[in-house]
């Protein structure tokens, strides 16, 4: 079973066939689309490779910054899910104050950083 392409091998593919085959022969807003298209395979790509790992530090970090340290869902709809709520925990404590002044706010402004970068490596790693 081993000898299939996965995923992240089939959307190279297509993509690469975008970026080599067709984008030369394209002019104008069909160029344009084409090019959407081709960064829109590299950001799944590098979800279905990298997102995993990404939303586990950020589970990681919003456990510790929250108090309540734990394992990391290995399911990843859990893993969405739980880093959902952490994040909702975060929201609702930065709402009420917590994160105005104080070393709590640094930790929080280390963790949003973070993430943010996270993000950007994702969507468009040639950015940073």
């Amino acid at each position: 079973m081993g000898d299939t392409p996965d995923k992240a091998e089939l959307l190279r593919a297509v993509r690469q066939f975008l970026d080599r085959d067709l984008l030369p022969e394209l002019s104008g807003v069909r160029r344009f689309h084409a090019r959407v298209a081709s960064n829109v395979l590299g950001i799944v790509i590098r979800e279905l490779e990298q997102g995993d790992v990404a939303l586990g530090a950020r589970h990681t970090r919003l456990g510790e910054l929250l108090g309540a340290p734990r394992p990391a869902p290995s399911d990843p709809a859990e893993l969405a899910s739980s880093v959902e709520a952490l994040e909702r925990q975060l929201c609702e404590r930065i709402r009420a104050g917590d994160a105005d002044h104080g070393p709590w706010r640094e930790r929080v402004m280390r963790h949003l950083s973070a993430s943010l970068r996270e993000r950007l490596d994702l969507s468009n790693p040639d950015y940073r």
